[in-house]
């Protein structure tokens, strides 16, 4: 079962309540305190492009860049009339390779946690570091353990009239990974055509995101609380860095 792949042409009608409006407003408070000029922008495993829109709309000169062929497609028809269209690439964040560098790299809705092998994550936030320009920030958030494991057994449904996705968690200690099998249905006239997907994200502890962090040349590495300009409180279930290249 690949990701994204069915799930790609129902992602935006079932995930509504996300606000990228507001993503947008973190992302640029945190350009504002960076004490530099932010023109260009990586938006890191885009999606369907939603927030890579909402930023170029903004006037930043953005690139989109997804693993998923499928979630490219609808990114790109979304931006299709943007005065200044961004840039999209498929390739998957251990193996970044962009023609320029940005001022600053965006990978926001936990996409860090998918990708599944440490050693893959360390090397896709050296080719970030390599991708920014000196000063350059990396904005990401991360899904927390705790958040994960309880997702364990946890069954969840997402409906709208023309789409129905049923998805539960299992977790598994012993692998650090929690996986979201999805059954989705979705209206082709008079029919539902019925599809399924397997997601899955890794547990990484914060503390071993920012030495990863550290370990790729990053300075200045902070955690913030979630779409929050202050530290994370206990039990945060989502945690934000930032983390920038040295001049």
């Amino acid at each position: 079962m690949a990701s994204y792949e069915f799930l790609a042409g129902s992602y935006d009608a079932l995930t509504t309540d996300v606000d990228y409006s507001r993503w947008a407003d973190y992302a640029q408070r945190h350009f504002g305190r960076l004490g530099r000029e932010v023109h260009t922008v990586l938006d890191l495993a885009c999606g369907t492009g939603s927030l890579t829109w909402e930023l170029a709309r903004r006037g930043y000169e953005v690139t989109g860049v997804d693993l998923s062929p499928d979630m490219l497609a609808v990114a790109e028809e979304k931006c299709r009339g943007l005065e200044q269209r961004p840039r999209f690439f498929c390739e998957a964040m251990e193996a970044l390779r962009l023609p320029g560098r940005v001022d600053a790299c965006v990978c926001f809705l936990d996409s860090v946690n998918y990708v599944l092998q440490p050693k893959k994550l360390q090397r896709a936030f050296r080719r970030v570091w390599e991708h920014l320009e000196p000063g350059g920030l990396f904005l990401f958030d991360a899904d927390t353990p705790e958040k994960l494991e309880s997702m364990d057994g946890q069954v969840f449904l997402d409906e709208t009239e023309e789409e129905l996705c049923i998805w539960r968690g299992e977790y598994s200690p012993k692998r650090r990974l929690c996986s979201f099998w999805m059954d989705i249905f979705r209206r082709e006239g008079q029919l539902w055509r019925r599809g399924e997907e397997l997601h899955r994200e890794y547990a990484y502890t914060m503390d071993q995101l920012e030495e990863y962090l550290k370990d790729a040349g990053f300075e200045k590495v902070r955690r913030f609380g979630e779409l929050r300009m202050g530290p994370p409180r206990q039990l945060e279930q989502r945690v934000f860095f930032a983390a920038v290249r040295p001049r």
